[in-house]
């Protein structure tokens, strides 16, 4: 494990030094990896680990996923099976489908862990919430996770491009004293670019936080409340949308992701400058509270059961459509895809 400072504290990470793919390939020589699930994460993780050089199958459900993953090269009867059969045949059983999913096929899933099998996850909620999903492990398995920071195409697309997508890893449960090297040798393997430790429940609590904070709720909340700002005040649609979101992700935000937000302030105007610095304090104060609140609120559990309770609907994805029907249908991402369609590269 490599040691490196972190703004000032000292974490250990993973690295393909420290866990290179030949190490990884040696660790896992003797498993079959059977990826559970075709959805998100089940595609980017199980076409790296194949293209890698581990042995994987995958297990899915007829129908429209069952073909993709057909689609994808896996054959049924040989690489792709059942739920139950592919675990039945795998020693690390890759329990990949979504939290509601996971909570059906848990009594599926559970009878095929037999002594000596690890069950992998790529998110805490199942095991940090087990008292709302009933999903608790049996004492003599490994239970671990690889949690890639980004969504399975990502993942996939960045393998190809010769690069990594970094990951958390934990430790749940260690019966065969073989826990940690399997976990990462199986994050080695899905093509992560390091490794760093976390627990479940920190995991969860992060990974809920940040999708309805920075990353996806606190991020539309901001953009639309700009957007309808500027509206209000006689501002065109494409005005509106170029000011709140274009230059924001075509602009500004790759210079974040390169070289971090002190230098993209050191590379703008004197006056974006001054304007960005007096006022991201009101922003911070205004956010801050909200933050804290939606936080408390994945930390009791509140969060978990609404998406529990949501999700096991019988009508859930028909409220879903309406949901991202409405967000597709706002002037505001009507502009959005007017305004990609005029892009240079699309002309």
């Amino acid at each position: 494990m490599a040691k490196i400072n972190f703004g000032g504290v000292i974490e250990e990470v993973a690295t393909r030094e420290e866990f290179p793919l030949e190490k990884a390939r040696e660790v896992l020589k003797d498993e079959t990896i059977a990826v559970i699930g075709y959805g998100v994460q089940g595609p980017g993780q199980a076409c790296n680990l194949r293209d890698n050089g581990f042995k994987v199958i995958v297990g899915q459900r007829e129908g429209k996923t069952f073909e993709k993953a057909v689609a994808d090269g896996w054959v049924p009867g040989e690489t792709l099976f059942s739920i139950e059969e592919a675990c039945e045949r795998g020693t690390i059983i890759c329990y990949l489908l979504s939290d509601a999913a996971q909570i059906a096929q848990w009594p599926n899933v559970k009878k095929h862990l037999t002594a000596g099998k690890a069950l992998y996850f790529s998110h805490g909620f199942g095991i940090t919430y087990k008292e709302r999903t009933g999903i608790i492990p049996p004492a003599d398995i490994d239970v671990i996770m690889v949690a890639p920071k980004g969504s399975g195409t990502s993942l996939r697309t960045l393998f190809l491009e010769g690069r990594g997508l970094n990951s958390s890893y934990a430790v749940f449960q260690d019966a065969t004293g073989r826990a940690e090297e399997r976990t990462l040798a199986v994050g080695i393997g899905v093509g992560s670019g390091y490794l760093f430790k976390t627990d479940f429940k920190r995991e969860v609590f992060s990974d809920l936080t940040g999708e309805r904070g920075a990353l996806m709720g606190a991020v539309q909340g901001l953009f639309l409340a700009q957007y309808e700002t500027l509206r209000e005040h006689g501002h065109t649609p494409s005005e509106a949308f170029n000011e709140t979101v274009e230059e924001f992700t075509q602009s500004l935000l790759p210079m974040v992701g390169a070289h971090g937000m002190d230098w993209m302030y050191a590379n703008c105007s004197t006056t974006a400058q001054r304007g960005a610095l007096d006022w991201m304090g009101p922003f911070h104060d205004a956010i801050k509270p909200v933050m804290e609140k939606l936080y408390q609120s994945v930390a009791t559990g509140e969060e978990a059961q609404r998406s529990i309770d949501s999700n096991s609907q019988p009508d859930y994805r028909v409220k879903l459509e309406a949901e991202l029907a409405a967000l597709r249908d706002s002037e505001m991402w009507r502009t959005g895809e007017t305004v990609r369609k005029l892009r240079p590269e699309n002309n």
